[in-house]
């Protein structure tokens, strides 16, 4: 999972990205502090990160110039200032990317992509769990055996990730529904249920439909498949 730091001194942008980041399955990182932004930034070593120009202090392309003495950890800045000059001077600070405020959920999550994948690709076992013949694609959210592949929805990619990253064990319900909304996906048993039922459908599709085992009264879990 990529960690993304967000550097924006407004609480409610900076709680909106965070909720954002979580739910494209990325990993937020958003400090409340804004002494030494880019010592903070070297400290946790993020993936990519989300730089407002309006910071108290040092404004963020100061940040940037300073940052890049020490890192090429791809930055792209999201801020107010949208003229062309505002855009060029993002760029010629070190930015990798600049979008506007206010943002595009969606343009902002492409960008977020493009520039991650210029950046280089992860390693293929950090974007892929397997589990036998079965493989979950972190960055598709998609699952796959044998070349046949389902598209998956954020709850599913997110049950099936728990599962995923417990093999051979049981997952109670009770635990996939509080990581759920720990994850901001609010979800009850019912709903559960209904996403349990998609999942099996679709991976009977692709021809695994004997991957997960319910344990009655316990749980989920990945079955042996043998």
């Amino acid at each position: 999972m990529y960690k993304i730091m967000v550097i924006e001194d407004d609480p409610a942008i900076r709680e909106e990205l965070e909720v954002l980041l979580k739910n494209a399955l990325y990993e937020p990182v958003c400090p409340q502090s804004f002494e030494d932004p880019a010592g903070q930034i070297l400290r946790e070593s993020p993936d990519l990160v989300l730089l407002d120009v309006n910071l108290p202090g040092e404004n963020g392309i100061q940040v940037c110039r300073k940052l890049r003495n020490a890192s090429d950890v791809p930055v792209i800045f999201v801020t107010s200032r949208n003229t062309s000059m505002d855009e060029l001077e993002c760029i010629t600070g070190g930015g990798d990317d600049y979008i506007s405020k206010p943002y595009q959920a969606p343009i902002l999550l492409a960008r977020i992509a493009a520039v991650l994948k210029r950046s280089g690709a992860p390693a293929e076992e950090e974007r892929i769990l397997t589990y036998q013949d079965v493989t979950l694609d972190l960055l598709s959210c998609s699952i796959r055996k044998n070349g046949r592949e389902a598209e998956l929805s954020k709850n599913e990619f997110r049950i099936l990730n728990a599962l995923f990253l417990h093999p051979g064990e049981v997952v109670s319900r009770a635990d996939l529904i509080e990581y759920l909304w720990d994850n901001q996906i609010f979800i009850d048993d019912n709903t559960l249920s209904v996403n349990m039922t998609r999942i099996r459908a679709k991976l009977a599709g692709i021809g695994a439909g004997d991957l997960i085992e319910t344990k009655r009264g316990m749980g989920y879990k990945l079955g042996s498949r043998e």
